[in-house]
């Protein structure tokens, strides 16, 4: 279950990632609503999970997780380039994440 919910709050943060830069510096009530209430959502989960989980493997699978979902929907929706580069840069940390997991 734990690392289901860090699966989760990562998720979570990609959210809240997002939702960062659509409230324009705070100035967008509701994007800025969506912030705090991902962010809570995932720190309240990555806590959870880190009961049963390394902190180390735990957090750095939440970034992971987290950095390649803000990646890919900025290169999906927000016109950000999508470069070989880039996309092998991703396999990388995705490779890390489940490397991780698989040696936890």
């Amino acid at each position: 279950m734990a690392w289901l919910v860090l699966v989760l709050s990562g998720l979570l943060e990609t959210a809240w990632a997002i939702a960062l830069d659509r409230s324009a510096g705070f100035t967008r009530p509701v994007a800025s609503v969506v912030f705090v209430i991902t962010l809570v959502l995932s720190m309240a989960g990555l806590a959870y999970a880190l009961r049963e989980i390394p902190v180390g493997t735990g957090y750095a699978v939440w970034v992971g997780i987290g950095a390649v979902g803000t990646a890919v929907v900025g290169m999906v929706a927000l016109s950000e380039p999508a470069n070989l580069p880039r996309l092998l840069s991703l396999l990388l940390v995705v490779a890390g994440v489940i490397g991780l997991k698989l040696f936890h």
